[in-house]
């Protein structure tokens, strides 16, 4: 007698009307589901057969259920929380995940492609901004990819990432809401696209106050040691602003600790914020007025639009850009009296 074939999601899809991902999460997550999808999804399970069993499903269709992560550095303060986004939905979809860390060098992450060249990976999260390639060997075969955080050059992929430049609008409108009229902005790069959105965003903000754009910007690599340095260049001029807008919270912390070095009081004689509201933002002194990433969010989005791609659904635009919050603490004031411009 021979063998009936076992049910797949798919089937339970197909039979509930429903997607792959509902299915997916109806089973793991049923929070996450309409009580009347999950009755829908319920019965075809009943009516298949179909057991939730991802590697059975992985080795019949002959393909991985592992997504690869490549992440440059993931002592960053913003990648903790965007990974367990990305393993939450990658988990209630039946599927792992493989964490690449590359330290930095492209290499590394030419390297860990030889899981997807294995089929040992369906699908790439990229926090990179780039796609890993070696030049000295031919491309390699890319499954379908996503990037996070930082943008791929010429959108090759898909991205899902905070909206920096209404981010840096909202910094700037709180600023200018204090009086603050001549503001600095330290952390512009031609490396990262994500931060000179940041700086887009901070001019943008200043024209629609009517405000010179672009008045004093500062570069800075993202460091705590490049805020601080970019301060020391900045007082060998003799045109010094009330406020600091900065890229992100780590030149903002050496941008605190330039000016407390000086004899300088944050924010009665200067004024500055932040980006990202990473975990020490709340616990510098003072604490720090920033703006929060929804990162467990970023994840959990980035995934879903990864695992409609493996399924062959792309999405619906190439960026996904999720509008981030104002955090108000200690770190900015009122334009200190006297102060000329």
């Amino acid at each position: 007698m021979k063998k009936s074939t076992p049910a797949t999601i798919e089937d339970v899809a197909r039979l509930a009307e429903v997607s792959i991902a509902t299915v997916s999460r109806a089973i793991h997550m049923p929070e996450k589901v309409a009580a009347s999808t999950r009755l829908k999804v319920d019965r075809a399970i009943a009516v298949t057969g179909y057991t939730a069993n991802a590697m059975a499903r992985s080795l019949r269709l002959g393909r991985s259920n592992m997504i690869l992560a490549i992440a440059p550095d993931i002592g960053d303060p913003n990648f903790a929380p965007i990974l367990i986004g990305l393993e939450n939905e990658a988990r209630a979809a039946g599927y792992g995940l493989l964490i690449g860390h590359t330290q930095g060098d492209p290499l590394r992450g030419v390297e860990y492609l030889k899981f997807q060249n294995a089929n040992q990976a369906a699908g790439l999260i990229l926090f990179t901004g780039y796609v890993p390639t070696d030049p000295n060997q031919p491309a390699p075969r890319l499954p379908p990819m996503v990037a996070v955080s930082e943008p791929l050059a010429q959108g090759a992929a898909p991205f899902v990432g905070v909206d920096d430049r209404g981010g840096a609008r909202k910094m700037v409108e709180l600023l200018i809401a204090q009086g603050h009229r001549k503001i600095a902005f330290v952390g512009d790069s031609r490396d990262r696209l994500s931060h000179h959105r940041r700086r887009i965003g901070f001019d943008e903000g200043l024209a629609a106050a009517g405000l010179r754009a672009g008045q004093t910007v500062m570069d800075a690599d993202g460091t705590l040691e490049g805020g601080r340095a970019a301060v020391e260049r900045l007082f060998l001029r003799d045109d010094l602003p009330t406020a600091f807008a900065c890229v992100n919270d780590q030149t903002a912390a050496g941008v605190i600790l330039a000016l407390t070095a000086r004899g300088y009081d944050v924010p009665r004689d200067f004024s500055v914020t932040g980006f990202d509201d990473i975990p020490q933002a709340g616990f510098l002194s003072p604490a720090l007025t920033t703006i929060r990433q929804p990162r467990r969010q970023i994840g959990q989005t980035a995934m879903e639009i990864l695992l409609g791609l493996v399924e062959g659904v792309a999405p619906d635009e190439a960026e996904t850009l999720l509008m981030p919050d104002l955090i108000q603490r200690s770190s900015v004031g009122p334009v200190p009296q006297g102060r000329r411009y």
